[in-house]
């Protein structure tokens, strides 16, 4: 992947006010703090973070997912204590501000910290109190979505999810499931969802990345509402159908599904036919830090994935549509994506 793009073009892209729903918080460590936290904790730096090179435009190709995921479960490893989170999620913010971002839905991952002896309170209360001191600096505003790590498998997912509901932080508005989706059966958490939901916990999942759309539809059954990735749906078109008639959003990782799950190139991706056949799309980064495309640069390759000025509007729209955000957050964002298209499609001369 080559980034073909101006710095007009990314002026442009960065100004676009931009909601962000899939965002993994540990993926969003900088390299520069990674490098500080492996100093400090006397850890091993992700392999490719120790020779990342930082000025925009520099990405990082990774050679498969487990490559990626090597390198992830070293930088989650460096998460050593609640001021570490802490710096994370307000570096996340910060980041993200910087390229449009309003209001971002970001997914953590505890599973392998609580093993290794953290308590959930202590990783939320350093996340939260982050959140809301980047919010306070820059306006942009950010809640969390715990997901269980189907690596470590239903039992353990359950435990965190029962953890989660006595807590009942404040921050954390969802519940999800992530890592690797080979050979794992959707079902045995069932129990897990059931008991979220109770609790009063939005409910996404990851699910058609690595799969086919089978898994989608065990997802949908259980209660699923907002599928992560989804990129096997277009192999079912009655499945197509019934999530575009259900209004199922699907929050998709264009430069993700490139650069670490090696599913397609941005030209190919399969992001403009979900949308052209009717399901809710948004577009987001997955793990900025580690390959490098930040939200704004996520925006600016879009073109090349046959997306014209209207067509960037209603993406952007449609994050805000497929947030948990309630109606008044909701209508405000859609009032101010509205007035800078406007502006923007006026400076132009008209929008093509």
């Amino acid at each position: 992947m080559q980034a073909r793009f101006s710095e007009s073009d990314l002026s442009i892209a960065d100004a676009i006010p931009k909601v962000e729903l899939h965002c993994h918080v540990e993926g969003a460590l900088r390299p520069s703090t990674a490098i500080e936290l492996a100093t400090r904790h006397g850890l091993p730096l992700p392999e490719r973070m120790a020779s990342r090179d930082e000025r925009r435009g520099a990405l990082t190709d990774y050679g498969s997912l487990n490559d990626f995921l090597d390198d992830y479960w070293k930088g989650q490893m460096l998460l050593q204590t609640p001021d570490d989170w802490y710096r994370l999620a307000y570096e996340s913010i910060l980041d993200g501000a910087a390229r449009g971002l309003r209001y971002r839905e970001s997914f953590f991952t505890p599973a392998r910290l609580l093993a290794a002896g953290q308590t959930l309170d202590s990783i939320v209360s350093g996340l939260s109190r982050g959140l809301a001191d980047a919010e306070a600096d820059t306006g942009a505003a950010g809640v969390l979505i715990c997901d269980m790590d189907r690596a470590y498998g239903a039992a353990a997912g359950l435990q965190l999810v029962q953890e989660l509901v006595a807590l009942r932080p404040r921050t954390v508005i969802g519940v999800g499931i992530d890592s690797t989706e080979l050979g794992v059966d959707l079902r045995e958490y069932a129990e897990a969802l059931r008991l979220a939901k109770r609790g009063g916990f939005r409910i996404a999942t990851h699910a058609g990345e690595d799969t086919g759309p089978e898994n989608i539809r065990i997802a949908l059954s259980m209660g699923v509402e907002r599928i992560d990735h989804g990129l096997s749906v277009l192999e079912d078109p009655e499945l197509v159908r019934e999530v575009g008639d259900r209004v199922i959003p699907f929050t998709v990782c264009p430069s993700s599904n490139e650069l670490i799950a090696k599913k397609t190139t941005i030209q190919t991706h399969p992001l403009r036919r979900m949308f052209d056949q009717g399901v809710l799309v948004s577009v987001n980064t997955d793990d900025p830090g580690f390959t490098g495309v930040d939200l704004g640069m996520e925006y600016a390759l879009l073109p090349e994935n046959g997306w014209t000025l209207d067509g960037v509007q209603q993406l952007a729209e449609d994050a805000v549509t497929s947030s948990f955000l309630e109606p008044a957050a909701k209508f405000g964002l859609y009032q101010e994506i509205e007035q800078h298209f406007a502006a923007l499609g006026s400076q132009a001369g008209g929008r093509g």
